[in-house]
């Protein structure tokens, strides 16, 4: 007792200051600097060093970069640019290139003259991956001569030494392995990698991104392998996005000026969907929560469209309104700006707060679009009849939803009557399953803790939203209790306010479909859904894919339930020990509705044992090409996505 009475006293001076010098900031606090130290993180760390080199190619420096995933899961990345600079540096007495890799906010993005425009301008960037890596090492080459340096979680084995003098190449090859004790996941996944390769390759035309997998071979035995190049740049950028979709106009509209200082690249199209889909970046970043540069663009296109529009005497006849939305429906941009001195809105860089990027967007795109619709009326006529026919829509989805929250007020309840409600109302508490069938559904509400969990059983295939006009969407019984059952509305990822995200009811949206081809189709419809439509939900991490076993294995009184078709082959052969395998009984689930509602609530539902993955968004535009690609018209593309994935698919025969 009198041991407790002394510790509260002790005294809070000075000594208990922690000071973290150097690195050991980073390496305390990693999520300051790299947004987690999930797979989210991990994947960081590559960026942050190809972005490096794209900041040398977009100052002219560099054409080639080569990112190589080795066979210990550590990355290297390779470019032909100018090579770090290793004379001594002036101010800190030692070669640049280990002030580069060991101190913060150290960098050349910070003088102007070396780089007019990068991406990571807080220059925390290599040094943080150096502080991050159990292991690293530098080489440059530079003036004939090779340098290099390895780290150790940040500090320096050795000082800068000269290691050959024989080389006509310039350029920087840094190699890091993440620290196991850092990072809850040290394995890269190439199509991650590849995707955002991909991305910067659209944006930096002329730029050559290669990405080799020395883990793993293709089917000629040789390590899997990528290049990507685009001469296009943006235009095929747009089509890569609408690659399953139904073009409206042949070529894709690009738009590039310089205003105020900032140089501007657009390119659109649009296509026969209802969904818009607006990509834009700043200095290469995926500013996905937009900013000052999408509305400068969206401003220019509504005012330019309506002006002509208007002009041309068609829209003389239309009695409906037509607003700002109904010219973004079916369409594709991609925006990409570059700036001194980007401001942007949070530590995660998604959202551009430049006031001066309004009116250089706006100025640029209105100009030229301007141009491109007065040189191409026949394309021009197409867009605005496209207008026409999204304001129409528009105005029949209103009177759905009218009709809808109408009916809702006639029958005295906005719950609908399949849905097994739970006994908390508090949102956060609360969790909402959608699943199968009624048979599951039926289990699931039997098993269920009735206290914080709600079922609500959903009857077939829903409608694919992505072939669908948003009244007949309305229309469709089954997404009404969908959206009934959670309280919110439809919105878009610009407009959370109009999804009423307040009046959402669980925190917890669990889609639960049976393991076979069309359970997997069921779901993707309502990740659709939510993608389009609920954007929001899936952004604030509501949305979860429920994980039923697909085995149950028995001998004797022992029973274990394995998930995976390797866990089942382990698991029979603990079981069997020294007996044969065939003791064992296997049973394979073809469905929930074959699960007792005590086997569904100790193997899916019950929060101390199930398994759950939380769907998230780790780039917009790629999810939107895998949306429209899976689920629109287009059979080419579904038929090679499928066919290039095949060995990863699971199916039922």
């Amino acid at each position: 007792m009198s041991e407790e009475k002394d510790n509260s006293k002790k005294e809070y001076g000075a000594s208990n200051i922690q000071v973290l010098e150097g690195l050991e900031a980073v390496r305390k606090r990693p999520a300051m600097y790299i947004g987690d130290v999930g797979i989210k993180g991990l994947h960081h760390l590559v960026w942050e060093v190809v972005d490096n080199s794209i900041d040398e190619a977009l100052a002219g420096h560099c054409d080639t970069i080569l990112v190589e995933i080795l066979e210990d899961n550590s990355v290297q990345v390779t470019d032909n640019g100018r090579g770090i600079p290793t004379d001594m540096h002036p101010k800190e007495k030692r070669s640049a290139l280990e002030v580069v890799m060991t101190v913060l906010h150290a960098g050349g993005k910070f003088d102007k003259d070396t780089y007019k425009v990068s991406g990571g301008l807080h220059g925390v960037g290599v040094s943080c991956v150096n502080a991050l890596s159990i292991d690293t090492k530098v080489t440059v080459y530079k003036n004939g001569k090779v340098f290099e340096q390895e780290y150790e979680r940040g500090i320096p084995k050795y000082s800068v030494r000269e290691a050959g003098s024989t080389t006509e190449k310039n350029g920087t090859v840094v190699r890091f392995k993440p620290d196991a004790d850092i990072f809850t996941a040290t394995v890269y996944n190439f199509e991650t990698v590849a995707s955002r390769l991909r991305e910067l390759s659209f944006l930096n035309a002329g730029i050559k991104l290669i990405l080799t997998d020395h883990r793993e071979q293709d089917d000629d035995g040789k390590d899997l392998n990528e290049v990507f190049f685009s001469e296009g740049g943006l235009k095929e950028f747009v089509d890569y996005l609408d690659v399953s979709k139904e073009k409206l106009i042949a070529e894709p509209i690009f738009m590039e000026g310089e205003k105020s200082g900032i140089p501007v690249q657009v390119s659109m199209n649009y296509n026969t969907s209802y969904t818009e889909n607006v990509v834009s970046y700043v200095n290469n970043i995926n500013t996905i929560e937009g900013g000052t540069h999408v509305s400068g663009f969206r401003r220019a296109l509504t005012r330019t469209l309506k002006g002509y529009a208007d002009k041309s005497g068609l829209l003389d006849k239309v009695k409906v309104d037509i607003t700002g939305d109904d010219f973004r429906e079916g369409l594709t941009a991609v925006i990409s700006i570059k700036v001194q001195e980007p401001q942007f809105e949070g530590q995660t860089k998604t959202k551009l707060g430049n006031s001066d990027a309004i009116g250089a967007v706006d100025n640029c795109v209105s100009e030229m679009l301007q141009e491109f619709l007065e040189e191409n009326p026949k394309e021009a006529r197409q867009i605005v009849q496209k207008v026409i026919l999204a304001a129409q829509a528009r105005f029949a989805a209103r009177k759905a939803r009218e009709m809808v929250q109408r009916k809702n007020v006639l029958s005295g309840t906005s719950l609908p009557g399949k849905l097994a409600d739970c006994s908390n109302k508090d949102p956060e508490a609360c969790e909402l399953y959608l699943v199968e069938g009624d048979s599951a559904g039926g289990s699931a509400k039997q098993g269920r803790d009735r206290f914080f969990q709600a079922i609500l059983p959903l009857k077939g295939k829903i409608l694919n939203v992505e072939k669908a006009q948003e009244h007949k969407i309305y229309e469709n019984d089954e997404i009404k209790n969908i959206l009934t059952a959670l309280g919110v509305s439809f919105g878009t990822p610009e407009d959370d306010k109009a999804l009423n995200l307040e009046k959402l009811r669980y925190h917890k949206i669990i889609i639960m479909t049976d393991a076979d081809i069309d359970g997997s189709h069921i779901r993707t419809l309502i990740l659709t859904l939510f993608y389009r439509y609920m954007h929001a939900l899936i952004e604030k991490g509501y949305v979860y894919i429920a994980l039923p076993p697909l085995y149950l294995l028995k001998k004797g009184k022992t029973e274990r339930y394995c998930w995976t078709e390797d866990e089942r082959m382990a698991t029979v052969k603990e079981m069997a020990a020294n007996g044969k395998e065939d003791s064992v009984n296997v049973q394979r689930y073809k469905g929930l509705g074959e699960m007792n509602p005590e086997q569904l609530w100790t193997t899916t539902m019950d929060p101390a044992d199930r398994m759950l993955k939380q769907v998230t968004i780790e780039s917009a535009a790629e999810a939107d090409h895998l949306f429209s690609m899976l689920m629109g018209d287009e059979v080419a593309p579904r038929r090679e996505f499928i066919e290039k994935n095949a060995k990863y698919a699971k199916v039922d025969i």
